[in-house]
């Protein structure tokens, strides 16, 4: 992705704002380019700026956040909406506002993840939507000489040790690139990050099995090696999976 997703972290809480964006430059695709306290001056700003991207709490004095989203839905572009609050209470009310996400505090790293993956998905969707085409090959530089991979034959992609590792249906290669950068190039395919350091393509998926508090493994066609999958990514491959 050239184009980062700019974006607006608005909170009435300092520290609050200050730990989301934090949190938010460790992306590389995101740009925070700016924050407010309430929902008023959110508003200025959204129109000033016009973001691609809100982070917004719900429980501000003055304007509330569902109000502040009700408002910037009649933009010419309004923005993606993430709602941020300490109330789950909110949560049906907020995705009838369509919104893309839903974060409680205090944030989860995992959870704040796996949002990020499905907002790039939908800002490479979208600006996009004329002119995307499937990449033929996946290339990756390995020893200073480029491979080319069928993404239909990459099983999954791991990240260990600062190394990042391309399993396939040849054989094991190792990238410069980061996990990140993959999962966006990959983004026209059917690979689900099942956790911070697994990218998986869920059409070689043979079994989804319990493992320990709320965690699952997965295991691919192929392969014996059973791969993990974090709780807070279970509901949404399940959903990515089942009919």
């Amino acid at each position: 992705m050239n184009q980062r997703i700019r974006t607006l972290v608005v909170d009435d809480e300092p520290y609050s704002r200050e730990e989301l964006i934090y949190l938010l430059r460790q992306y590389e695709t995101i740009e925070v380019i700016g924050e407010a306290s309430s929902g008023e001056k959110c508003i200025i700003q959204a129109t000033q700026t016009q973001p691609d991207l809100l982070f917004l709490d719900i429980e501000m004095p003055g304007m509330q956040g569902t109000k502040v989203a009700e408002i910037l839905a009649e933009l010419k572009k309004p923005p993606y909406i993430v709602f941020a609050t300490a109330y789950p209470q909110f949560a049906v009310q907020a995705f009838r506002l369509e919104a893309v996400d839903y974060l409680l505090k205090p944030y989860d790293e995992e959870q704040l993840a796996e949002t990020i993956a499905r907002i790039d998905k939908k800002f490479i969707k979208s600006t996009n939507s004329f002119n995307q085409t499937l990449v033929n090959k996946l290339a990756i530089e390995m020893d200073g000489e480029f491979l080319y991979l069928d993404p239909n034959n990459i099983l999954y992609i791991n990240s260990e040790d600062k190394q990042v590792n391309v399993i396939t249906k040849q054989g094991k290669f190792h990238t410069k690139g980061t996990l990140k950068d993959l999962e966006t190039k990959l983004s026209a395919y059917p690979f689900f990050r099942t956790h911070k350091s697994y990218l998986v393509n869920l059409d070689h998926v043979r079994r989804l099995t319990p493992w320990f508090n709320g965690a699952y493994n997965l295991i691919i066609n192929g392969r014996e090696e059973p791969l993990p999958v974090s709780r807070n990514y279970v509901k949404s491959l399940r959903e990515r999976l089942e009919l």
